[in-house]
């Protein structure tokens, strides 16, 4: 019984929990906990700790458990385990002095601060838009099926691009803005699919679309500048220009995409530092900028002096016709800063983002890049470069496509038959949203609470509604077939219900 109660068993019984349910076994969190009770210098040098069979009585565990916490701790250095005599406590050679806390709970003294000591810039801008909720359907704003994707056949690309020798090498670089093989394939895919005439020098990869705006943010814009987007327009853009300082204007958006005439009647030289701008499908509605506006907006960029900001977001899914080319192939001036992003076809780790643009911007660009992200992804960028260069990126676009054309075109049947006379859309050539616009009126927040209790969840951040529109982005490529019809049925169901109250 003494032993039992000696001050060190004492200690033990008051400062170890552990929780069954968890994941992490229980030796793990045990000898976790000993680890902490020995930094904190609850337990001290030499000191002699319970034998296996007494720890498994105090923790009330199996006796198995009590020897693998042991082993644990000495496998990491922190007990001495000697033969016939005991288990004692060694402390590594350290410079951080003990920390000793008094008046509360051994298990409670050193939980983390919930908030700073000290004040900070806070930034409304970035308040997250995300929603959790436990609707089995979800509708977003029109992101790519994950189950397309064959996790085997991925495994087995990254796997091999690890094993490549020039791996090695390439850790070491010292720049980012070396030309590297991926750059190389990355430069010649851009020339062969979208028109480019590019060299690696005027080419920057990011890893997404939104690192790129921001390094490209960075950039062009000062406090006060002038932002022009579209009276709807990408909420996470706008909020990369509001953080950067920008002061936002808005142009009206019709059947041809942006309002280009807008811009000569109510703004004059030298005023706008750039137009933000999704030429081959606009964000939120899907329009595409049309030839005649594309080549107004090309030469008010020259005779004004800003530049253009393109946003190529969903160009690889072009369902029927041929795809308009960037505007960024027609700009002899050097005024478009395109951004891309490429691998949607590919896990959302294995996708890549990239700037087209003048080699002097993209020299700067790659500064800030450096900065931000120094090493970046270079066995992402090894299995890229093979893709491409296998045409695998190709053949799976290719296949995704005839997929994602079957399921619009399943949307729009659905549509049709339970929401006619009740919303206006257009099939879209291209893209994996719809734009849906009611014809009449209604609370786009209450038909979201409705849809919810029907287990169909709509995000905030695709219902559009002000005194001029009432709409929702509809996005579809992450449904099958069936369980677009399902979303439709809810959907309906919860209009109906807003609709009688």
């Amino acid at each position: 019984m003494k032993t039992h109660n000696s001050p060190v068993n004492e200690k033990l019984k008051q400062l170890i929990t552990f929780d069954k349910s968890l994941v992490q076994p229980i030796y793990i969190q045990v000898a976790q906990q000993i680890i902490n009770a020995i930094q904190r210098g609850y337990l001290i040098k030499g000191s002699k700790l319970p034998g296996t069979r007494m720890l498994s009585n105090l923790l009330n565990i199996h006796r198995n458990t009590a020897v693998a916490i042991y082993d644990e701790l000495a496998s990491q250095g922190w007990v001495d385990i000697i033969a016939n005599k005991g288990t004692f406590v060694l402390v590594p050679e350290q410079t951080t002095a003990k920390i000793k806390a008094t008046g509360k709970h051994v298990n409670q003294a050193y939980t983390y601060p919930k908030e700073a000591g000290f004040p900070f810039q806070k930034s409304f801008h970035l308040a997250s838009t995300t929603t959790e909720t436990t609707s089995k359907y979800v509708i977003n704003d029109g992101k790519p099926d994950l189950r397309l994707h064959s996790i085997h056949q991925f495994s087995r690309w990254y796997s091999a691009a690890m094993k490549r020798k020039p791996l090695l090498r390439k850790w070491n670089r010292v720049s980012t803005s070396a030309t590297t093989s991926f750059k190389k394939q990355l430069c010649n895919y851009l020339n062969a699919t979208r028109g480019f005439h590019i060299t690696p020098n005027n080419l920057m990869s990011t890893r997404s679309t939104e690192m790129s705006l921001y390094i490209v943010s960075q950039l062009l814009i000062k406090q006060n500048d002038v932002v022009i987007v579209g009276q709807l327009s990408h909420y996470a853009s706008n909020t990369i220009f509001q953080e950067a300082g920008a002061a936002i204007k808005t142009i009206p958006v019709d059947k041809d995409g942006l309002d280009v005439d807008y811009i000569k009647t109510h703004f004059i030289k030298n005023s706008i530092r750039c137009v933000y701008v999704s030429a081959h499908r606009h964000y939120p509605t899907t329009k595409t900028l049309s030839a005649e506006r594309r080549l107004q907006l090309l030469q008010l960029a020259k005779d004004y002096g800003f530049a253009i900001i393109e946003d190529d977001y969903d160009y690889d899914f072009q369902f029927e016709g041929s795809a308009m080319l960037p505007m960024a192939t027609s700009d002899a001036n050097g005024m478009v800063i395109y951004l891309g992003k490429m691998g949607q076809s590919l896990f959302p780790s294995f996708q890549t983002g990239f700037v087209v643009a003048p080699e002097n911007l993209i020299s700067e660009a790659n500064n800030y890049l450096t900065l931000l992200d120094e090493q970046g992804d270079l066995i992402q960028e090894q299995m890229l470069s093979e893709l491409i260069s296998e045409g695998e990126i190709y053949r799976l676009l290719k296949k995704n496509i005839v997929t994602y054309k079957q399921r619009r075109d399943c949307l729009c049947r659905f549509l049709e038959q339970h929401f006619k006379d009740i919303i206006t859309f257009e099939k879209p050539l291209g893209g994996l949203a719809i734009w849906l616009q009611f014809h009449t009126a209604v609370s786009l927040v209450k038909l979201a609470e409705e849809a919810e209790k029907l287990d169909l969840f709509l995000p905030k951040t695709i219902l559009y509604q002000d005194k001029n529109t009432c709409a929702i982005r509809f996005g579809f490529g992450h449904l099958n077939e069936e369980e677009i019809e399902a979303v439709v049925v809810r959907l309906k169901s919860a209009y109906d219900i807003v609709v009688r109250f």
